[in-house]
């Protein structure tokens, strides 16, 4: 026969009665001695930590990352791709980048595509976009950015003054606004999006080769969007609509997935490459570095909770893995510190250790001499030494070379990144532009002079316009017509 569990308080003892408060009297006030009631209150009022800064409404979901390649383990000796048929599980989560928890999902706004890898060796993070570029290329602007897109100090509302503002005054997001504002600016789903590392990372072989590498998660779905018009609408009947097709979707079977493929470039072509290769407002053209298949992700398993498992979900740039590092791009340099960080002031300095974020390919788990700090919920290391090194057979490094090195030259202090041959903030936008269909272009037209129509000053709409104007004449005319012609109908 089925017993059901006995209700206690935090100290587990039993609750008698949680549904009336103690009273001096049936008429009385509440008495301060009701313990159940003042403990459940104030773990009520406890139960928030602080949103993300940035990407705060998402959702999440389990899987696994199986290798399909022999190919890709001559090129690093990562090893979650050290043979074909290898499978690794993973967590997911997907977001939107402005808006705070509960904003509408069909908003126009970069996804985050964001990917723990549990791997045998430590986490792994792709923490990535649904977009190739980004806004800038040097982290130092990032604050920045943010600022101009959230609620204004004064007005507490995003203000198309202050967004456009900053991207007028920040040519080399013309790229990034030119994607954002097209078809793929809304998905239909977190599922008929693609995925994208966007940063160059460093490959290195068994043979200490290097090389340069960026990740693309190609949706075997298929990729579909919203106009503006039915994001809109579907915003205001069901905002979470992003979230509920996912867990609907792998509640009922349809296990999305996507194919990993990736761009290599050798180390020395990065030296004497046309453009930067490492500037994140531009993408690899895949006819000089074509996309190889590496890999399927599948994503089969629901959270069971949305707090434990996919609010207190943690990523990390910086987690990498032997066979794998950094570049000297600015935007991840920035990020290598800033996401570690905002973990610890959000979950505490303890986060890695909720289990969502712990190292489940590793035998034994995380082996270091932290101790200490909120939330320590094991037995903080018992009697181990805190220190290395020590003589009780403690944790020790691995002794393994570092295989990242780079050479470098140059004085230090704020300076110009190098030059290369063909540099430029706009040539990647107008080849996107002239890529799309002239449905396409019409719709990207609309989108982004239904926003800058709504700047107030025409210095601010004029100095952004000239921005695709430099990408492409066409693309600049057309905006000036739109912008001009609704601004005209603004009273």
């Amino acid at each position: 026969m089925f017993r059901v569990p006995q209700l206690t308080t935090e100290g587990g003892s039993p609750i008698a009665d949680n549904r009336r408060s103690q009273t001096a009297g049936p008429a009385g006030p509440v008495l301060l001695q009701d313990h159940a009631l003042i403990e459940k209150l104030a773990r009520f009022n406890r139960e928030r930590i602080p949103e993300r800064v940035v990407h705060a409404q998402g959702s999440g979901a389990y899987g696994y990352f199986e290798t399909t390649s022999e190919r890709v383990s001559q090129l690093t000796k990562m090893r979650v791709f050290e043979r074909r048929g290898k499978r690794t599980p993973v967590f997911v989560r997907f977001s939107s980048v402005v808006g705070s928890r509960g904003a509408a999902e069909t908003q126009r706004d970069p996804r985050g595509f964001a990917v723990k890898f549990y791997t045998d060796d430590g986490n792994w993070d792709l923490v990535g976009n649904n977009t190739p570029i980004f806004f800038l290329r040097d982290g130092i602007k990032f604050p920045d950015f943010i600022h101009s897109q959230k609620p204004d100090p004064f007005t507490n509302r995003q203000e198309p003054d202050n967004v456009w503002d900053f991207f007028s005054r920040t040519p080399e997001a013309t790229h990034q606004l030119t994607w954002l504002y097209g078809d793929r600016g809304i998905p239909a789903s977190y599922r008929h999006m693609d995925g994208f590392g966007g940063h160059a990372f460093q490959w290195v072989n068994l043979r200490g080769e290097r090389f340069w590498v960026k990740f693309h998660l190609k949706t075997d779905q298929g990729i579909r969007f919203l106009t503006s018009e039915e994001g809109a609408s579907i915003a205001g009947r069901n905002p979470a609509c992003h979230h509920k097709d996912l867990y609907d979707a792998i509640e009922g079977g349809d296990f999305p997935s996507w194919s990993l493929k990736v761009q290599v470039m050798p180390e020395q072509d990065a030296i004497g490459y046309r453009f930067n290769p490492f500037d994140l407002t531009r993408v690899w053209p895949h006819r000089d570095y074509p996309l190889m298949p590496v890999g399927k992700l599948v994503l089969d398993w629901a959270p069971d909770n949305f707090f434990a498992e996919v609010e207190q979900a943690a990523f990390d740039p910086a987690n990498f893995v032997p066979g794998l590092g950094p570049s000297p791009d600015r935007m991840l340099q920035a990020r290598l510190f800033a996401y570690g960080d905002a973990h610890r002031y959000r979950l505490g300095v303890n986060y890695s250790r909720l289990p969502v974020n712990e190292p489940k390919g590793v035998l034994g788990g995380a082996r270091n001499y932290g101790r200490d700090g909120a939330m320590r919920f094991d037995d903080n290391g018992g009697r181990s030494r805190n220190y290395d090194p020590n003589s009780q057979s403690g944790p020790a490094e691995s002794g393994a070379p570092y295989d990242h090195a780079l050479p470098l030259s140059g004085l230090t202090g704020p300076q110009d990144l190098p030059r290369h041959t063909e540099d430029d903030d706009f040539k990647q936008a107008g080849t996107l532009y002239r890529l799309m269909s002239e449905d396409a272009r019409w719709r990207l037209i609309a989108n982004l002079a239904r926003s800058l129509s709504r700047v107030t000053r025409s210095e601010v709409r004029e100095r952004s316009i000239s921005c695709f104007r430099s990408a492409d004449s066409e693309y600049g005319a057309h905006l000036e017509d739109a912008v001009r012609a609704l601004r005209g109908g603004i009273r």
